[in-house]
């Protein structure tokens, strides 16, 4: 994946401005607040995915302004091509290649990208909720079926919820469960077994990456903790498993009001010298530790789709000594990155690239 342009027009503080980055390292620099996330946040909508700081694309529009648009050129899958998303306070528009399409879903799968920002942290730092978000996005980007598979489950998880909500005060029948925990079940295992996979992949990425940060010093590990006890080996076991819980937990689902087994209650364990590195890593190592899931996660793009996805890093280059810089530069230097920072000096030992000032929302100097 190489971008060959972007432009943005109020989105956010960016009020007008337009981009042409290389290949390699481009250099996003400026004080504080001046819009250089932005950029790497516009930048990531056309994956497909909802911001990494908001869920409220109200946000993602001035106060004064009535909507942003955002558009680019890149190449990828073997052909130049084009997106742009168009969004008021009210609607959004997606269009491929100058066609409309019906929403951002749809172009989920054809422009892949990592983004690493300081909020990345709550993979290591933050409750299980974080990790299953990481894993669910990095997964639909390679498998949009998965994304799919995803947002019916929450449909159907939310009617099972409705219903325990009003259970007792309706006196239902448990009978009346049975239709909804079936689907759930027939989804979810297939979610599981999705993840399972991917995880076994991401397990050799990251331990690998995590053994260049720390030149082999410490023992990374990773593991996907079900809700329930038992694991299944394939998509039929899981969906049998699950369904059994799901018919297990009715009584104490009905007390608590929620659904408390199945893919959306399940975690990560990340350890590190086979202890919790949530409770016992040190600041340093939580952040190579969510540097190495980010960076397993591209180099499985990569493996799996031939495509290199483009790299975003915000503020992050500064917060690492000279030697981890040097590793994370290294590992994508055939890679297109982006690298957001208040200070080039701090990364400028690379030999080629391209620079960008912003300041005040604009791009003022290469």
């Amino acid at each position: 994946m190489i971008i060959n342009n972007f432009y943005a027009e109020q989105f956010r503080n960016l009020k007008d401005v337009m981009i042409e980055p290389c290949s390699g390292v481009n250099m996003i620099y400026g004080e504080n607040g001046q819009g250089k996330t932005n950029i790497i946040e516009g930048i990531w909508m056309f994956t497909g995915f909802k911001s990494f700081r908001t869920k409220r694309n109200i946000e993602l529009i001035p106060h004064e302004e009535e909507f942003y648009n955002i558009s680019m050129n890149f190449f990828g899958n073997n052909r130049e091509q084009s997106f742009q998303i168009k969004s008021s306070k009210d609607v959004q528009e997606v269009y491929r290649n100058k066609v409309k399409v019906t929403s951002t879903r749809s172009i989920i799968g054809e422009f892949f990208s990592v983004v690493f920002s300081p909020s990345h942290l709550n993979l290591i730092k933050g409750g299980p909720n974080e990790k299953r978000k990481f894993l669910d996005i990095a997964i639909s980007q390679i498998n949009p079926s998965y994304a799919r598979n995803l947002n019916d489950y929450y449909k159907i998880l939310k009617h099972r919820n409705a219903l325990l909500h009003n259970f007792e005060e309706n006196n239902y029948s448990e009978d009346f469960l049975e239709i909804w925990d079936e689907n759930l079940a027939k989804i979810g295992g297939k979610i599981i077994t999705e993840r399972k996979k991917y995880i076994e992949k991401l397990k050799v990425a990251s331990i690998n990456c995590y053994e260049g940060i720390s030149e082999k010093k410490e023992k990374f590990n990773l593991e996907y903790v079900q809700s329930g006890k038992e694991e299944g080996n394939d998509e039929k076991e899981n969906e049998d498993i699950l369904l059994e819980l799901l018919k297990e937990s009715r009584y104490s689902d009905i007390k608590r009001k929620f659904t408390s087994k199945g893919p959306h209650r399940d975690d990560i364990e990340i350890k590190l010298n086979e202890k919790n590195i949530r409770n016992f890593g040190s600041q340093g190592q939580q952040r190579s530790a969510s540097l190495a899931l980010k960076l397993g996660e591209a180099y499985i793009i990569n493996q799996l789709t031939d495509e290199t996805p483009v790299a975003l890093l915000d503020d992050v280059m500064s917060e690492l000594d000279v030697g981890r810089q040097n590793y994370i530069l290294n590992e994508l230097k055939d890679w297109q990155v982006f690298i957001t920072c208040c200070e080039p000096t701090q990364v400028m030992r690379m030999k080629s690239g391209k620079n960008f000032e912003i300041i005040n929302g604009k791009y003022v100097s290469e």
